[in-house]
């Protein structure tokens, strides 16, 4: 038995956008609570289904804090890291949720290549998805990640590279991220442990940190180690504080489109004259499985 307060048989989906993936646990009325030790164990890669993170289905207006946005957004996406912790946004994740309310006919979805339109509710604010299907369990994915902001508070962060400091952008979409630009993706190490990241305790709450290299003009690639979790094939917010970190750097305009590549497949971006920032990338889900008491 890995989740309590669900009916005997449940049918738990596993999903992956880019490569990072999430086990998908139905709660349309509000009715569980995932204690971090149950998320750990359906995450466990030995002992469970294996997942970087949990993402629960539940109605908007059933979600408490968050009922202010039942009005946009039907459904909500809590979202908990592989080790139960709760984690604001998940950008690859709300492609994943997308695709999942849509081939599960808890929003009405469209023909394959016909676009849909629909909003999801997060506890980083309300997202805007464009769902395009590409097969039954397949779709690419257009989110509206809303406006970066670049803190000032924290001051000056650096991340530790070969043993010396370097200068980090701190990004927040939603969640936090210092980003950190390298010659190359080797240089962010084996990332088996959090990366040096100072002054200490800066991130009150932790932080995502992100390694990020130039591959040719406008298209980078990172590697990324997420809080909570370790490094992981892919991270949207983290590919997000990427492209608009590189953008500022580079000055560029409104409307230029960026790359970048992720271990798990590649996510494109481009910032609108609104200064909102739009995400598209793919969406699998993988397989079904049925926990049985």
């Amino acid at each position: 038995m890995i989740l309590d307060g669900l009916p005997a048989r449940t049918t738990l989906t596993k999903g992956h956008g880019t490569e990072n993936d999430f086990v998908i646990v139905p709660d349309p009325d509000g009715t569980l609570e995932i204690a971090p030790s149950r998320v750990a164990a359906l995450c466990d890669r030995r002992a469970g289904i294996g997942a970087d993170g949990v993402l629960r289905v539940v109605r908007t207006a059933r979600m408490p804090g968050y009922e202010d946005q039942a009005a946009e957004a039907e459904f909500f996406m809590d979202y908990r890291n592989a080790d139960g912790s709760v984690a604001e946004m998940c950008g690859n994740g709300v492609r994943v949720f997308a695709l999942f309310v849509t081939a599960r006919g808890l929003v009405k979805g469209g023909g394959v290549g016909e676009p849909v339109e629909f909003a999801v509710g997060t506890r980083g604010g309300i997202k805007r998805v464009t769902l395009r299907a590409t097969g039954e369990n397949t779709a690419d994915v257009t989110v509206d990640m809303g406006i970066p902001v670049f803190p000032t508070e924290r001051g000056a962060v650096t991340v530790d590279v070969h043993g010396t400091p370097r200068d980090a952008v701190d990004v927040d979409m939603g969640n936090p991220h210092a980003v950190v630009f390298v010659d190359s993706t080797d240089d962010a190490g084996s990332l088996y442990e959090m990366p040096t990241v100072s002054p200490t305790g800066v991130y009150a709450e932790g932080v995502n940190v992100e390694f990020a290299a130039d591959v040719a003009p406008r298209h980078l690639a990172m590697r990324v180690y997420e809080r909570g979790v370790g490094e992981t094939r892919s991270c949207g917010t983290g590919a997000c504080a990427v492209m608009i970190a590189a953008a500022r750097r580079d000055a560029a305009d409104a409307g230029t489109e960026y790359t970048v590549d992720v271990l798990g497949g590649r996510l494109r971006f481009v910032e609108r004259a609104d200064g909102h920032l739009e995400m598209t990338g793919p969406a699998a889900l993988v397989f079904d499985i049925m926990e049985s008491r």
